[in-house]
């Protein structure tokens, strides 16, 4: 009984389970406002917010707190990687397939969702009146901007700061006083390490109001007419995990069920959230310990937040068929593949966009003009239902293309991951 009470694994799953209890039971208690308005803040090229009501400011505290550690944990893990790796064509080498695998496993990604959602088709016999909509007008807005790879980069700090430290890590490799640089860099690294499990013991806090706030704003109930669409996403989530995952680690005889449960406290985390990026420097320490080396951690896995959604991408392509199903509109395979081909590119910003999902649903709708854009108002109900489905999926997928690519360079100590395994 020690041994389970001194578990955070153990705490985070009793954090969700009370925080669904409290949402369904009390959505008063958890929608209490505990704040006049909203706190905003900056700093690490990064803007903070923390939410008013009681479950939402657990929640987005939880959350403010964790990504403070992400930019200086990429920095330092991405400085000294590069470092410590020594030939920069190596680098360069590491990044150029990380891109070609992403886009390679997330085209992959956009085909089952389709395949599946056009044999599935949980569009089919949904009546529109029986769901509550929303307004949608701030994502149509920002769709009629149109999508811009500059403003994408300006929005995403991970970005910055990882293009940042590439650039000191090549310098300082060709600089012949780096060893009194690393001698202090490295030092610095491990504080913020330590501080950051400190921080993780908050886990089941943030877990507990993410689960509380979800529950009582949209209440269950609000699940039943889009149930059909619910269980697809969720099941080609699993499919792609399960079948695709589990394909790419056993090119390097991994098993994925044990990487899970390696992983398993920062997927209860993430799941309490609805945000991968919770359990983000979690995640890169835990690569490393199980034997990937920090260089290619700290390429693959900071770029992978932006440019490997698995899960959002499998959720994009799901709508807007699901969509075209509801308002019976046929697609013939030309508009499917220009549907693909849209997505290919800007389900890539998805992460760096305010609204995420949201207004890359509308962007595409608006491209492709034979769906009413104004069906997203459909799935703003479950939206936030589903996102523990994306940010888990993503979640995954970027610790297995860590894992992968650290075994293709020779990157991998295969005793440490047998060592991290077996606890």
């Amino acid at each position: 009984m020690k041994h389970i009470f001194k578990n955070l694994t153990f705490w985070v799953l009793t954090a969700i389970v009370s925080g669904v209890l409290l949402g369904h039971f009390h959505p008063e208690i958890a929608l209490q406002p505990i704040l006049e308005k909203p706190i905003k803040f900056s700093l690490y090229f990064s803007e903070f917010e923390i939410k008013t009501t009681f479950s939402e400011l657990l929640s987005s505290l939880f959350i403010s707190i964790v990504k403070l550690f992400i930019c200086p944990i990429i920095f330092l893990t991405i400085t000294l990687g590069i470092i410590s790796m020594g030939d920069l064509k190596k680098v360069g080498k590491v990044g150029a397939k990380a891109l070609l695998y992403f886009e390679i496993v997330t085209t992959v990604a956009l085909f089952i969702g389709v395949v599946i959602a056009n044999v599935l088709r949980p569009g089919d016999g949904v009546v529109t009146s029986e769901i509550k909509g929303g307004d949608i007008s701030k994502y149509t807005k920002s769709a009629e901007v149109g999508f811009s790879w500059m403003k994408f980069f300006w929005d995403n700090a991970t970005l910055q700061v990882l293009l940042l430290a590439i650039i000191l890590g090549v310098a300082l490799s060709n600089y012949s006083g780096r060893d009194k640089i690393v001698n202090m860099l490295a030092p610095i690294s491990k504080k913020i390490f330590w501080a950051l499990h400190k921080v993780m013991l908050l886990a089941p806090v943030g877990a507990f109001g993410g689960m509380a706030f979800t529950i009582s704003k949209y209440g269950i109930q609000t699940l039943l007419p889009l149930a059909k669409l619910m269980v697809t996403v969720y099941c080609t989530m699993a499919c792609f995990i399960f079948v695709v995952l589990y394909l790419i680690l056993r090119t390097y005889k991994i098993d994925l069920l044990k990487f899970l449960k390696y992983i398993r406290e920062e997927l209860l985390i993430v799941l309490g959230t609805s945000s991968s990026e919770a359990a983000l420097p979690s995640l890169m320490e835990k690569l490393e310990k199980m034997g990937c080396s920090k260089s290619v951690v700290g390429l693959v896995v900071p770029a992978g937040y932006s440019f490997n959604l698995d899960g959002t991408t499998i959720y994009l392509s799901m709508a807007i068929i699901f969509l075209a199903q509801v308002f019976n509109v046929h697609l013939d395979l030309q508009q499917i593949l220009t549907i693909i081909g849209i997505l290919m590119v800007t389900s890539k910003g998805a992460a760096g966009v305010t609204g995420s999902g949201f207004i890359v649903l509308a962007s595409t709708l608006t491209a492709i003009k034979v769906i009413p854009v104004e069906g997203l108002a459909l799935l703003l109900g479950v939206d936030r239902f589903m996102s523990e489905a994306r940010a888990i999926t993503n979640f995954i997928g970027n610790g297995v293309a860590t894992v992968w690519l650290a075994n293709n360079e020779g990157e991998f100590d295969r005793e440490k991951m047998e060592a991290a395994f077996e606890g």
